[in-house]
């Protein structure tokens, strides 16, 4: 550096030093003048409970519906905010219609994007792609799915639903991708023998369900997928995926009339037939207790009993109080006691998955293996508690406000309101659901949820199952603010 460019820039430094401390003092300096101005109230919110005891705003839906010529039923939400629209196809076509073949109803549904004709899988997602386009499928055991994302104008939107209805309405399953999805799904299935809260999960199924449709897995298993072939693929879309077995939901930039012309395109691509009967109600399941020996640190572990259908009455009060349970996540009495007093887990959780039939009611948790058993009867004897005593006041409000906060993301994306559509149309809930669901829940009391509580769950009637290794038991270390042994990380798969 020469010796000008030296002063330069000790000078610049010295100038910028001096302004630094103007500004400090001005900064700094106490307003003297007698007369100053209040200065002006924030507009932010500081926090929530400057909510008060004010609802958070919630997007107002006018569901429109109307029926097809072909028996679908259609739920419609106009929403011109964007240039785009969500189209989703529910069908009564999941893992407990596999009739005996487990995976059939998953390997169907996984294949209708495979190919169509003239198009391979490589040229339908290219032809999604071009358009802009989105296309999305899944199977679970009450339904299916199929879905579909575009732009609205009818440059756009008119091939993509071409396309779209091509897929749905005409698969051709080829041989090709049969094998290919075979494959990956015996790979998987191999995994699978690897994840010890997997082989619970699977076990767990099978004590509650027994021979139920529900027993067993929506992915089928390592002896049934194999023999699946084209043609009972074909044969179950002729059966399952029939307008009369579907809902239809649309939301987005759309017209009435244009929705309806959307709704008629695609149940007139659909094969012809009637819909699938309803899910027969499972028979109780007898206690057990089971255990599966695999080799890890830590056990998992597996509470359940039958829980509710979707269409229950007291869907809301079970809602409610397994939020303050299990199911609302920090805060609530499990993650409080096991973890947080405790240290016992990475996470404990619990909720209803309320179905066609009678799905679920879970406690699941995986701890360390030496403290398994006292943990388990921890688990079970706060259910107990629960049960016979109910929430309190103070956490039935909280978990009230807690449902307020976030239920309105519930419809806050056309995507949410596209499936919360399809779910209202598939359990047959009323256009209306939504705003009753929420004033359902702000009118119900202690006593309410206890009662539902204890109608509906019985802790002498529990299936478990755990997954881990057989190691001698410690006793549990006792409830504190300051737990000696928090949990080290994120809990094993």
């Amino acid at each position: 550096m020469s010796e000008r460019n030296g002063l330069r820039y000790g000078l610049l430094g010295l100038a910028l030093l001096i302004l630094m401390a103007l500004l400090a003092l001005v900064i700094n300096r106490p307003d003297s003048s007698p007369t100053a101005a209040p200065a002006a109230e924030s507009t932010h919110i500081e926090s929530l409970a400057a909510l008060g005891d004010q609802p958070p705003s919630r997007r107002d839906l006018d569901i429109q519906t109307w029926q097809t010529a072909e028996g679908a039923k259609v739920l419609f939400v106009e929403a011109r905010e964007l240039p785009m629209f969500d189209l989703q196809l529910t069908f009564a076509a999941g893992s407990s219609h596999d009739d005996g073949v487990q995976g059939l109803a998953m390997l169907t549904n996984a294949m209708l994007n495979e190919g169509v004709p003239g198009k391979d899988v490589g040229a339908i997602a290219a032809g999604f792609e071009d358009l802009g386009a989105n296309f999305g499928n899944g199977a679970f055991r009450d339904m299916a799915i199929a879905s579909l994302r575009s732009l609205s104008a009818a440059d756009k939107r008119e091939p993509a639903m071409q396309l779209f209805n091509q897929v749905l309405g005409q698969p051709t399953f080829p041989e090709d991708a049969l094998a290919r999805i075979k494959n990956q799904l015996l790979a998987g299935f191999e995994y699978q023998k690897q994840n010890p809260g997997k082989l619970a999960s699977l076990a767990l199924f099978e004590r509650l369900y027994g021979t139920h449709p529900y027993a067993h897995s929506s992915d089928g298993n390592a002896e049934s997928i194999p023999t699946i072939s084209r043609e009972q693929l074909q044969a179950f879309h002729s059966k399952a995926y029939t307008a009369n077995n579907a809902i239809i939901a649309l939301v987005g930039d759309l017209s009435r009339s244009d929705a309806e012309a959307l709704a008629s395109q695609v149940s007139a691509a659909l094969p012809k037939g009637p819909a699938l009967p309803r899910i027969a109600q499972p028979e109780e399941p007898k206690p057990c207790l089971q255990h599966i020996e695999f080799p890890s640190n830590q056990t998992h572990l597996m509470i359940a009993q039958l829980g509710i259908d979707r269409r229950d009455p007291d869907y809301a009060a079970l809602y409610l109080g397994n939020q303050v349970f299990g199911g609302g996540g920090f805060g609530t009495r499990l993650m409080t006691e096991v973890r947080e007093k405790r240290g016992l887990t990475y996470g404990v959780y619990s909720g209803f998955s309320a179905m066609q039939a009678r799905g679920p009611f879970m406690i699941n948790l995986q701890t360390r293996a030496e403290l398994s058993d006292g943990t388990l009867q921890l688990v079970k004897s706060m259910l107990a508690d629960f049960i016979n005593n109910g929430p309190t006041a103070e956490e039935l409000n909280n978990a009230k406000r807690e449902l307020a906060g976030s239920f309105p993301l519930s419809t806050a994306s056309n995507a949410a309101i596209v499936g919360q559509l399809g779910s209202m149309g598939f359990y047959d809930l009323p256009l209306s659901y939504l705003e009753d669901f929420m004033r359902d829940v702000d009118a119900l009391s202690v006593e309410q949820v206890k009662a539902a509580m204890a109608k509906h769950l019985n802790p002498d009637a529990l299936v478990i199952v755990t997954a881990g290794p057989s190691v001698a038991q410690k006793e549990l270390p006792p409830p504190t603010d300051n737990p000696a042994e928090q949990p080290t990380g994120v809990p094993e798969h």
